[in-house]
């Protein structure tokens, strides 16, 4: 038994000293959101955890990218967009918007393998007439965590060892095994969807719910999708291996040359639609982002395609500076009460005033095409000043009589929610970890499944006995076939002598 001092030195404080008492759930009003700006500990952790490396990218750092642009449909399914957002670059048929994309692996280095099994983030940045408006999501559609604060423990846990500086299994299944919200992602990365064959073939999703306003301010939950019109392709971990020992770049390689040929890839952007309540009838929380939409209920609604049809000309000034963040929408699009949209939607932001600096919006790729006028001023690189026309160059602050800005006028409602409820620490009451993940392990393909059970067992084999046991019975609570498949895997895998207090798993990637 631990000794009162040795209690207190392993208790967990922030950086005041502060002993931690919920280090799982960010304060929010209820335990469905919003959450609230005093989140000491939360934006003391997340503000560490976006500055931990330099320059380089905490999460997303391989990338590649690509220009192009958005077309419009006017209309979402067959009734007219303006019902129920008025955003502008939605409204009228064959309306194109400017993009840029960039694609990019998220826990692995700059110079990691591209077929290493990882999430591959899906940002796009659509340089629209009322300012930009940043996609941000992953290639999988769901997430390994609902709440903010969980998000550096996610990324350290599946980071190298900060002590041998190698990805270890069993760092990773150990957070995992205790985060049965992960489930649903798991059972997709371990599957053959965790290594998409190249970029142009993966889907992709914003993953977290956000809201569309028209313009009398009412407002409705969306969920936005893209759906690639080349096949969907994924590897097997044995193919993935046979690809890594003759290219270690080829899905860049693949998004460049595709192009440079004029076989421009195409996407075609679907939305699902639901009220905006708690949908009490539902299983879930629809605001949860470890969860999928039936689309027997809410089914996809196609609004517009993405054409990518032009290279970077230089890598580092466009992909590697393109800078995008959750927070970036225009008028007519809107946050849910998304706990962990919230908090990205800071994290996201401030990471690139620390990783590309406080001007990185006056670059070119992150600068939006209408003109910019602020009352913001200096700061490190500062390539301008943002004055209007006629601004007197003297006031930079508002308001003033002197010749300074003015607002803008308001031109459609107001969207104003109604919040009410105790400010708390809680997770969300319709947890549900298991079933989508079930009925994830039912809807893969018999091959697919294989592959799920060897990659998942390969891994698990070099982790402790008591880290194997609460995984197997995680995935025996998703499918009892599913955990069995394990369990037997196991079996058949452990060796005499098998570690039962102390183990290392092999590189899961």
């Amino acid at each position: 038994m631990l000794s009162d001092k040795n209690e207190q030195e392993q208790t967990l404080t922030n950086r005041q000293g502060h002993p931690v008492t919920d280090n799982q759930s960010i304060r929010s009003v209820g335990n469905r959101g919003p959450t609230v700006l005093e989140n000491y500990d939360f934006l003391e952790k997340i503000t560490h955890f976006d500055r931990e490396r330099i320059p380089e990218r905490v999460v997303h750092a391989r990338g590649a990218g690509a220009h192009g642009y958005f077309e419009a449909y006017g209309t979402v399914g067959e009734e007219p967009i303006a019902k129920y957002t008025r955003a502008k670059l939605f409204q009228e048929k064959g309306k194109q918007t400017p993009v840029f994309v960039r694609f990019s692996s998220v826990i692995h280095g700059g110079h990691s393998p591209e077929t290493l099994r990882d999430p591959r983030g899906f940002a796009v940045k659509f340089y629209t007439e009322d300012g930009n408006w940043d996609l941000v999501g992953n290639n999988l559609k769901v997430f390994f965590i609902r709440d903010p604060l969980k998000f550096p423990d996610l990324v350290h846990a599946f980071k190298p060892d900060p002590v041998t500086n190698r990805q270890d299994g069993e760092r990773i299944f150990d957070f995992i095994s205790n985060t049965p919200e992960a489930m649903h992602m798991i059972t997709f990365l371990f599957s053959p969807w965790g290594i998409p064959a190249n970029y142009r073939q993966m889907q992709g999703s914003g993953v977290n719910t956000y809201k569309w306003v028209n313009e009398e301010g009412e407002a409705v939950l969306i969920k936005y999708h893209w759906e690639p019109k080349q096949e969907i392709k994924n590897l097997t971990a044995k193919e993935a291996e046979e690809m890594q020992a003759t290219n270690f770049n080829h899905a860049t390689e693949d998004l460049y040359e595709s192009i440079e040929r004029g076989e421009f890839p195409e996407w075609e952007l679907c939305v699902q639609i639901m009220s905006d309540d708690a949908h009490p009838e539902l299983d879930f929380d629809p605001l949860d982002p470890t969860k999928l939409w039936p689309t027997e209920q809410f089914p996809f609604l196609p609004v517009g395609r993405m054409v990518l049809n032009k290279n970077p000309q230089n890598y580092f000034a466009e992909v590697e500076q393109a800078a995008f963040g959750t927070g970036v929408l225009v008028d007519g699009l809107d946050f849910s009460d998304d706990k962990l949209l919230q908090g990205r939607t800071f994290s996201y932001s401030d990471t690139q005033r620390y990783r590309v600096g406080a001007n990185y919006l006056q670059l070119p790729i992150n600068a939006p095409l209408k003109h910019v006028a602020t009352n913001q001023r200096d700061g490190q690189m500062t390539m301008h000043v943002d004055l209007a026309e006629g601004q007197n160059p003297h006031v930079n602050y508002e308001p003033s009589s002197l010749g300074g800005l003015d607002e803008a006028p308001k031109e459609a409602k107001d969207h104003t929610p109604h919040v009410e409820g105790n400010v708390v620490r809680e997770k969300i009451e319709r947890e549900n970890n298991f079933k989508q993940a079930g009925e994830r392990y039912h809807i893969l393909e018999d091959w697919e499944r294989e592959d799920l059970i060897a990659n998942l067992v390969e891994q698990l084999s070099g982790c402790q006995l008591p880290i194997q046991s609460r995984m197997i019975e995680l995935f025996k609570q998703c499918d009892e076939d599913y955990g069995k498949r394990v369990e037997m895997g196991l079996q058949n895998h452990r060796m005499p002598g098998a570690k039962e207090a102390e183990g290392h798993a092999a590189n899961p990637y």
